[in-house]
């Protein structure tokens, strides 16, 4: 069968090889699985989730009972007061820009504290020129970068005594940036710091990529809000729009006055059949995001076999579910992400070529064979085409169907 799917008897040699040696590491993501199961099942046990539930709204949505509980749901998982678990959202940086924009005001200033935000977020706060951006309406921006990929406590102390700043953001992933992402501990860390200088300071997660990673999310560790994107991991794979929104409730009411209109928030927004495929997807998130990370490990690994570096390596402690490979070559980038292609279920036919995507600087190349356009909790690889050229890939439905995306990948760059 490997010899019929093009895969050569040596790199499945080697795959069987690299499978031993990361074993152990599996079975430390089994546990982590397993505590999040719990902590989902308990959810839905605790707010009598029923098939009733699973009904829909249309127009205004009202009294939707569905779409109530599983903010319920969300919150409990989340350990938050409140949440906002919406289809009208469609990615999760429409969320971040709705948060944004709900909790800042003119004459406000958000500080960013680990560089540079995601690319596709630089007109929304008016780094790149936009009418419509934060800036346009008078918000003003600073951030402060890491120091070898530590965040730096001594100016983000003079920062906050010496300026009135409104919202701190905090990007738990890399984006397209080669740090590393942030870990829990170092999220918890700073937080405590910031709040001994300021107690009122809104501390925002993007937390995209970083759900069940763990047994905790920043929400637990002190965040005011996080944000994230169902087509990523809480989704399951199975949720085929949508994000959330979750902390706090008065700043979750804040934003929700913003996704609809001050005076309605919570109460409209038709949830047009995605009440079951939201709590399906919740339900087999914690499995889905353990096959992804389990991808991410034997990526890591083999890759690294043949020479290329990798980042985190397999046996680091991860945080989210990306996992970047470096080629130093243009070419290589963009076979491995057509290799990605070629082993997806879906448009397994096309090939993926850089193009000028909007919200993005450089040529981006995206290879997402998904059954749900743009899902990136499916294998996907994308990046952009500038030195040293790195992929990021994450993702993963099931383990074994990652693996052989992989692979593909690896043989169609040999």
């Amino acid at each position: 069968m490997y010899t019929e799917y093009e895969i050569s008897k040596e790199l499945k040699e080697l795959s069987e090889k690299t499978q031993y040696d990361i074993e152990p590491i599996f079975r430390k993501i089994n546990k982590i699985c397993e505590i999040n199961s719990l902590k989902v099942l308990k959810a839905f046990q605790k707010y009598q989730v029923s098939e009733m539930h699973f009904g829909t709204s249309t127009g205004y949505g009202y009294g939707d009972i569905g779409r109530d509980v599983i903010e319920k749901v969300f919150s409990e998982v989340l350990d938050t007061e409140d949440s906002l678990v919406r289809n009208q959202f469609i990615s999760g940086t429409h969320a971040l820009t709705v948060a944004l924009f709900g909790l800042l005001r003119p004459g406000d200033t958000m500080l960013s504290i680990n560089g540079k935000p995601y690319d596709t977020l630089d007109e929304i706060i008016g780094i790149k020129e936009n009418k419509s951006s934060l800036k346009a309406y008078g918000i003003n921006y600073d951030q402060i970068d890491l120091i070898g990929n530590e965040f730096d406590t001594e100016e983000i102390i003079k920062h906050l005594q010496n300026k009135k700043i409104k919202l701190i953001e905090i990007q738990r992933s890399r984006g397209y940036a080669l740090r590393k992402s942030l870990s829990l501990e170092k999220i918890e860390n700073i937080i405590k710091e910031i709040r001994k200088i300021d107690k009122n300071v809104i501390i925002m997660v993007d937390n995209c990529y970083g759900e069940f990673v763990d047994i905790k999310e920043p929400s637990s560790l002190g965040a005011d809000i996080i944000v994230g994107s169902l087509i990523k991991n809480l989704g399951g794979g199975i949720a085929s729009n949508g994000a959330y929104i979750a902390g706090k409730q008065e700043l979750v009411e804040l934003v929700a006055e913003r996704l609809t209109a001050p005076g309605l928030g919570k109460e409209v927004g038709p949830s047009l059949g995605a009440n079951r495929d939201f709590l399906k997807g919740l339900f087999f998130a914690p499995s889905v995001v353990a096959s992804s990370l389990k991808t991410a490990v034997f990526a890591s690994h083999i890759l690294q076999k043949l020479g290329y570096k990798t980042d985190p390596q397999f046996d680091e402690i991860r945080s989210d579910i990306v996992q970047t490979i470096e080629f130093g070559d243009e070419k290589k980038l963009i076979k491995y992400c057509q290799g990605i292609q070629m082993g997806s279920p879906i448009d397994s036919n096309s090939i993926p070529e850089p193009w000028d995507m909007p919200g993005y600087i450089d040529k981006i190349i995206m290879a997402a064979g998904a059954f749900t356009n743009g899902s990136s909790i499916e294998l996907s690889c994308d990046a952009p085409i500038r030195p040293p050229y790195v992929a990021f890939m994450q993702g993963g439905l099931t383990y074994e169907y990652g693996k052989i995306g992989v692979l593909r990948a690896i043989q169609n760059i040999l």
